[in-house]
């Protein structure tokens, strides 16, 4: 934390003495949410829901960020690492089908050391680390034995999307990095006899509008390079927001039509990926969007 680089920025700041970097944050941990989440992929989920710990702070800047006041620092308690260990066996109380890490990245060191207090005192649920993509393999070695199941985004495939919409024209290369150190940690997907995951990748695309072909490059990447070892959730949720700058981004300024996510994921089908989830009806929306108002902190 004295020169952080756990991320692909490698900011170098003194987080421990209070600097901070992009993801806004000191080396004290914040959280604005703990509870139970319902809506997760089903495997994820189940009927009694994932344990979802929200982390303040991110190491990217995406212009259409659909949880604004957590990504910025706005919103979040300061927390001891041992009252994370604690809320991670709160979760488990609660019957939580695992501990879901959201945006952990610039946190890793804190909750290495929170899950080792928590499994000395019986945490048996098994990690999920639910992230942007954007992370530094040499950071992820350090959480295997620690995370059963990754959950990243792969959100851009192009230098020029991830530079406009996130200030990292780096994402992508990073994003094919850290999925493949994801696979190896993991291997193939494991369930229990409910069908909830005990162990895998689910690699989540979040369809922008008008951007269909960076999608399907994005799906056909990931099957010619993984085929059926992972799974993948294409997601047509995207809500634009009133943080959202129309002006600066009037693409960005609508929801992704049917049309536009019926062609990824036909074309999903087409190059014969099973391993998949879809969102079906209307899930644009702010209803979607969790309230930060430190439940569970």
């Amino acid at each position: 934390m004295s020169g952080c680089m756990l991320c692909p920025r490698k900011c170098g700041v003194d987080r421990e003495h209070g600097e901070r970097g992009i993801c806004r944050e000191t080396d004290r941990v914040r959280l604005a949410r703990a509870a139970l989440h319902m809506w997760e992929e089903p495997c994820i989920s189940g009927e009694e829901g994932s344990g979802t710990v929200f982390f303040t702070g991110c190491n990217l800047r995406c212009v259409y960020c659909q949880n604004y006041a957590l990504s910025r620092s706005e919103r979040g308690k300061e927390i001891s690492e041992e009252r994370l260990a604690e809320i991670f066996l709160e979760l488990q109380e609660k019957k939580a089908n695992n501990i879901n890490l959201v945006t952990p990245t610039h946190y890793i060191s804190q909750i290495i050391r929170a899950l080792d207090t928590a499994k000395r005192q019986g945490l048996r649920l098994p990690v999920v680390y639910n992230s942007s993509g954007y992370e530094r393999v040499e950071s992820l070695r350090r959480l295997e034995g620690y995370v059963d199941i990754y959950l990243p985004d792969f959100k851009y495939w192009t230098l020029g999307s991830a530079s406009r919409y996130s200030m990292a024209a780096d994402y992508p290369q990073a994003a094919r990095a850290a999925v493949a150190e994801m696979v190896r940690q993991t291997g193939d997907p494991e369930f229990d006899e409910r069908g909830m995951m005990r162990k895998g990748v689910i690699v989540r695309h979040l369809l922008l509008p008008g951007c269909v072909e960076e999608g399907k490059a994005i799906v056909r990447y990931l099957y010619q390079t993984y085929g059926n070892a992972i799974y993948m959730s294409l997601m047509n949720q995207y809500t634009p927001l009133d943080t959202l700058d129309t002006g600066a981004y009037p693409e960005l300024n609508r929801k992704v039509t049917e049309e536009e996510y019926d062609a990824l994921v036909d074309y999903a089908i087409e190059l014969g990926v099973e391993n998949g989830f879809i969102q079906e009806g209307e899930t644009a929306g702010e209803s979607f969007i969790p309230s930060f108002e430190m439940e569970g902190v």
